[in-house]
């Protein structure tokens, strides 16, 4: 058998269904799959092989079952034999997962020797984050520093015990112990003391560093304004939203709408982050307004470790502020003494412990669009399950993008994608890149023959693939990347349309793309259109201040006459710095070109007041996503011939502000606009190809608004719609398009 059926608890249960059915044999482990030896009557096994499928743990993942009949054998009893490491091929490395319900109540049980903040069974607990290498088992996990104690032992021997092979199993008698630093105190024990400190720290409105399951998060009251800003200050972050963890699923309930699908995810095993639309109604206490910074979604999630539950039992807010641990640019912090260096003099309290992590891990955050469960970012929970492709993928490794990097390599015809690694821009996220990358290759024993990497030639990731001497490199334009990255997580190998928005990609040209329309299959692609060119004033810094983008769009539509409209947004701006653009613009001075979707939507945030300068990534965007109102269908005119251009659309804008049209209006009206270009557009490349299947991707459609209106337009008239939902649509997936067109041009031999 091979999939995820190693360390969910799945040879225990094998074990289980075995004699039930009065079934003899054995059952291993070994690097490449899971083995069972059945001897029995036929129907037995008949039985046996349907309930496999039907009753298997629920984080268990059978992908393809082998039988063969042998030689009839005689066995006394069935058993799990020792497992064994067999060859360079290798099965799946089970994600973490939340502890479970049966080790709650174990917890809840005041007379019960697990009621232990590290308390786990086979079917939950740490997992990706403590393995050192395969075969999954304990003395090649972080869990190897803690010897069992005898009862510990005694229940890891007991084949009929919720924790048979457990490899994280241990109680407080020998397993990893929580301590806590009160600036120069140091406090260990016992853990109910803790506790009882941490809530007393949170509660009356202090910063805390909490090392979880794959890293330190910095945690704060959620309903306290003074404590979420103390927080945003510590942690260097101006606007970016931070996510709350609730007590649970009721008390969230009050604060977001909530669907099935949403509560779903939430309450799964692998308990990311989920996006909700605030509730309008006035709740109390109220969610500190520095959680979100003005926008409709809240990020949140349930609990998930012990400690997370025994925290909730003590603290009197019913929500706290949950985010990475550590400084904005840098990588989560796992190393204790680092915390400890780094945090002591910005933070009440640290409360660490003494497991080692050795694949760190943010946590994941997903979206609910259409129904369906899609990833924003794809980390703990997730990682490392592999996607699964029809290509040959094998000993490929692709490098990923420059911002929102995840890097993957190949295996047979599976795609393992590392956690989320974050924006190459910083020291620190480049070391744990470089080093994540080796511990991949090494753990899922990849001999890189191929290297995938983005065109332009300054991304770090691009540099980082030159360190791998004398391995053929292919070049792939970034977004014909996202394409092939949604066809290949949908299975599709043929000719497409494809419609990949974005902010910033490296073109053929050497401009700035970012609104391409392709006709494309998984090895080449022709550009038929995308939006007009306009000047960045600024280059890279334009991204940052929105307010250029503006003026650039306005010049453009307008001419220099657009300083005499009054407008508002022009008034927080001093008048020399508009000057100094234009002349920019006229000179051709630092300005390149970009057809980027997201610089649009920057410089309309702009118009409306909404945002100059941002403060964290896709601000401008996101904001303008916060104004939509559903009730309206109205679009402004915008101009086709060989490209789309909006200076129509602008001017459109412009008027309704004079006219003092609201700016939800304004907002909705913008979104349909666009919706309805991209829809006329792939329409005209229908008429003109034949072809009618259309690929959605990029990080524009992570706009739950332009995703589901244009899915929605493009099925009613008859368009085959897909889609990401395994991976990110944002620079998160394009790993996995890099591999894909990587592995096509190896089979046309064109590497």
């Amino acid at each position: 058998m091979t999939g995820l059926v190693q360390g969910v608890g799945f040879r225990p249960f094998v074990y289980r269904l075995a004699s039930k059915f009065n079934l003899t044999g054995w059952v291993q482990n070994t690097n490449e799959n899971v083995q069972i030896r059945l001897s029995g009557t036929k129907p037995e096994i008949e039985n046996f092989l349907k309930s496999l499928e039907t009753e298997a743990p629920s984080a268990a993942k059978i992908e393809k079952v082998i039988l063969e009949d042998l030689q009839p054998e005689q066995f006394p009893t069935f058993s799990i034999r020792k497992s064994d490491d067999v060859s360079d091929h290798i099965t799946e490395i089970s994600p973490d997962i939340a502890v479970c319900q049966e080790c709650l109540d174990d917890m809840a049980d005041d007379g019960n020797r697990r009621n232990y903040a590290f308390v786990n069974c086979t079917n939950c607990g740490p997992r990706f984050t403590i393995i050192r290498d395969l075969p999954y088992d304990r003395d090649k996990t972080t869990m190897q520093d803690f010897p069992m104690c005898a009862a510990c032992r005694q229940e890891y021997e007991n084949i009929s015990d919720r924790r048979f092979h457990a490899q994280p199993a241990a109680c407080a008698a020998c397993g990893p112990q929580y301590e806590l630093y009160l600036k120069e105190n140091r406090i260990i024990e016992p853990m109910n003391r803790i506790v009882d400190l941490v809530a007393k720290c949170i509660t009356d409105g202090g910063i805390l560093l909490i090392k979880g399951l794959g890293g330190m998060h910095l945690a704060c009251d959620a309903f306290s304004d003074i404590a979420v800003e103390k927080l945003r200050s510590v942690k260097r972050r101006d606007g970016k939203p931070f996510a709350v963890m609730f007590r649970d699923v009721d008390t969230l309930k009050q604060y977001a709408t909530v669907s099935a699908q949403e509560e779903q995810s939430l309450l799964s095993w692998r308990r990311p982050i989920v996006l909700l639309k605030k509730n309008d109604h006035d709740i109390q206490p109220t969610l500190s307004k520095g959680i979100s910074s003005g926008l409709n979604l809240l990020g949140v999630m349930l609990p998930y470790l012990p400690f997370h539950h025994l925290l909730f039992q003590q603290i009197k807010p019913s929500a706290i502020v949950l985010t990475s641990g550590n400084f904005s640019n840098e990588p989560i912090l796992i190393d204790n003494q680092e915390a400890l260096s780094q945090f002591t003099d910005h933070v009440d309290a640290l409360v660490l412990h003494n497991r080692d992590i050795f694949n760190r891990t943010d946590d994941s955050v997903v979206r609910i669009i259409e129904g369906k469960e899609r990833l924003m970012r794809r980390s703990r929970g997730y990682v490392p399950s592999p996607i699964r492709t029809k290509l040959d993928t094998d000993g490929i490794l692709a490098f990923g993008a420059e911002l929102t990097n995840c890097f993957c390599i190949g295996k047979g015809q599976n795609v393992i994608f590392s956690q989320h690694i974050g924006d190459l821009q910083g020291l620190a996220t480049t070391v744990f890149y470089e080093e994540t990358i080796a511990q991949f290759l090494r753990l899922f024993r990849v001999k890189p023959s191929l290297l995938a990497v983005d065109m332009h030639p300054e991304y770090i990731s691009t540099k980082t693939a030159l360190t791998f001497c004398d391995i053929p490199v292919v070049q792939v334009q970034h977004h014909h990347a996202h394409i092939a990255a949604c066809m290949t997580e949908n299975h599709l190998d043929e000719q497409v349309i494809g419609v990949a928005l974005d902010g910033t990609g490296y073109g053929d040209d050497g401009n700035i793309w970012g609104s391409e329309f392709f006709l494309c299959d998984l090895n080449t692609y022709t550009r038929i259109t995308h939006f007009e060119y306009v000047p960045m004033p600024g280059g890279d810094l334009a991204a940052e201040e929105p307010w250029r983008m503006a003026v650039s769009f306005l010049y453009k539509a307008y001419g220099r006459s657009f300083t005499n409209l009054k407008l508002p947004f022009l008034q927080e701006i001093e008048p020399e710095k508009t000057e100094t653009l234009i002349r920019m613009i006229d000179r051709k001075i630092n300005c390149p070109l970009t057809s980027g979707t997201g610089r649009l939507f920057d410089a309309v945030a702009s118009l409306l007041g909404l945002c100059q300068v941002a403060s964290f990534q896709a601000e401008g965007p996101m904001r303008l996503e916060s104004l939509i109102q559903k009730y309206s269908g109205d679009i402004y005119n915008f101009d086709t011939g060989e490209t789309i251009g909006f200076d129509t659309t602008i001017r459109g804008i412009i008027d309704d502000l004079i006219a003092g049209v609201e700016i939800t209006m304004i907002a909705t009206k913008f979104h349909n606009t666009i919706n309805t270009a991209i829809f006329d557009t792939v329409n005209t490349i229908r008429k003109q190809s034949g072809k009618n299947k259309v690929i959605l991707s990029g990080g524009v459609f992570q706009n739950k608004y332009i995703l589901e209106k244009t899915s929605m337009l493009l099925r009613k008239n008859n368009f085959e719609v897909y889609t990401h939902s395994a991976v990110p649509s944002n620079d998160g997936g394009i790993a996995l398009g890099q591999l894909a067109v990587a592995s096509k041009r190896r089979e046309n031999k064109c590497v």
